[in-house]
């Protein structure tokens, strides 16, 4: 063991010494017998990081949003439809007829044409997409923001610093991870944080009491079952209450900002929660997710997603030139994605179904390099043809562009070892 120090550097030694505290102290991280070359390899993949990202915002698209009407027009095939392509601020990149304010903004953004799952249906593929892991019953796998929180340090603030804006219950949360690492679900982005206040008629002595009462009756059992589950419990608590009278609350008010700042991200939830994403990692929240639903076109594919898209634009390209003026780009990825795409082929209803072979996504700020595209499709849009992208590779750009470190372990309860991204490499040249 002694020769083994001997031959690390300085650097790596302190990187040893803080594993094998940490490891004393009972956190499941990389075992102690762990070798030096993989704490070598670690480090020089943070060193090479290029990502300048400290904050995420997740624009999750549940329902599975059609490329070829969005992101990867096909003009002149028949599997396009109806819908037009059109030039963007980028020489060479075209989009959507449906989102010419997205158009402005390509010199900010990334699209990613080459992605591709395993997964064909909802719940798997949104399981998938969040976690790089296939759904199992046996565990539940955390969440990118989850695993934001666990590998890095927390920002000093009374602020929740992972928050998601809609959705439904089935997102993976925290995982097996600790509930603190879980995200803080906001139902309405408009009416702020709910039952963050006192009571009426609750003078705060009166609230005190009772905190210091149920304290009281609290703390032989913490005493006596000092476990992980119990201990998220109380610091649960600790949180909500040290928010309650916080200034910070105010992060959450919408109605904050002007009536034409509001309008510009679009009357509506999904608009709104964008605004409320902007609102909170400009209070340093590290990880917002916000969701827009009804991209399931079995039918009708050239009515809804037109709504859809005309949602998403306004409130997208809003974002960017947002978090652009206030120089909040670069330290903030934007990340817009969904868990598979449609069928080139056009089904009977005028609908297109699930297709997990190929779709895209985009990437903004946090030192992704705007203007480009990544990867192809053939001229269908069926296949992808270079560069292909797999869910685990995505999610390992969207870590490395947070500065995590891929090859990091952290164990479940029972021992399993997992990573960030399921050992997945990131897209470098996106960087």
């Amino acid at each position: 063991m002694k020769d083994l120090l001997n031959q690390l550097d300085s650097i790596s030694r302190r990187a040893f010494a803080t594993r094998a505290a940490k490891t004393f102290l009972g956190v499941g991280m990389i075992p102690l017998a762990g070798s030096a070359t993989a704490f070598a390899a670690e480090e020089s993949a943070a060193k090479t990081s290029k990502g300048t990202a400290k904050r995420c915002i997740y624009l999750y698209m549940s329902g599975g949003m059609s490329h070829l009407d969005t992101l990867d027009p096909k003009p002149g095939a028949d599997t396009q439809g109806p819908v037009e392509a059109i030039k963007t601020s980028v020489p060479g990149i075209t989009i959507s007829e449906y989102l010419p304010q997205l158009a402005k903004q390509m010199d900010n953004a990334a699209i990613v044409r080459s992605l591709t799952t395993t997964q064909g249906a909802h719940e798997r593929g949104r399981y998938l997409m969040r976690t790089s892991y296939t759904q199992r019953g046996t565990i539940r796998h955390p969440a990118m923001g989850a695993w934001l929180l666990r590998l890095s340090e927390r920002a000093s603030h009374s602020l929740p610093d992972n928050v998601r804006i809609g959705g439904d219950s089935r997102h993976p949360g925290a995982g097996f991870m600790e509930a603190k690492y879980a995200p803080l679900p906001i139902g309405d982005p408009a009416a702020g944080l709910q039952n963050s206040r006192r009571s009426r008629g609750v003078t705060q002595e009166q609230f005190e009491k009772r905190l210091s009462l149920t304290d009281r009756f609290d703390r032989h059992f913490r005493s006596r079952f000092d476990q992980k589950k119990v201990r998220s419990y109380t610091d649960a608590y600790a949180d909500a209450i040290r928010l309650m009278s916080s200034k910070e609350l105010e992060a959450f008010n919408i109605y904050r900002e002007s009536e034409q700042t509001r309008q510009a991200y679009g009357d509506n939830p999904f608009g709104q929660g964008c605004l409320l994403a902007r609102r909170l990692v400009e209070n340093d929240v590290r990880f917002v997710e916000v969701t827009l639903g009804g991209w399931d076109t079995h039918q009708n594919n050239f009515v809804r997603v037109p709504e859809r898209t005309e949602i998403l634009d306004q409130a997208l390209a809003t974002l960017l030139a947002d978090l652009a003026d206030r120089g909040l780009l670069q330290e903030t990825l934007v990340v817009l994605t969904t868990e598979f795409g449609r069928t080139p082929v056009i089904n009977q209803n005028a609908g297109r179904d699930h297709y997990p072979r190929a779709f895209s996504g985009l990437l903004a700020g946090g030192g992704i390099q705007g203007g480009q595209t990544y990867g192809k499709t053939d001229a269908t849009g069926a296949e992808v043809e270079d560069d292909p992208v797999e869910v685990p590779e995505f999610n390992a750009t969207i870590a490395t562009a947070l500065g995590l470190p891929l090859k990091q372990i952290i164990k479940s309860p029972s021992r399993r070892p997992f990573t960030v991204a399921n050992k997945a490499e990131p897209v470098t040249a996106l960087f």
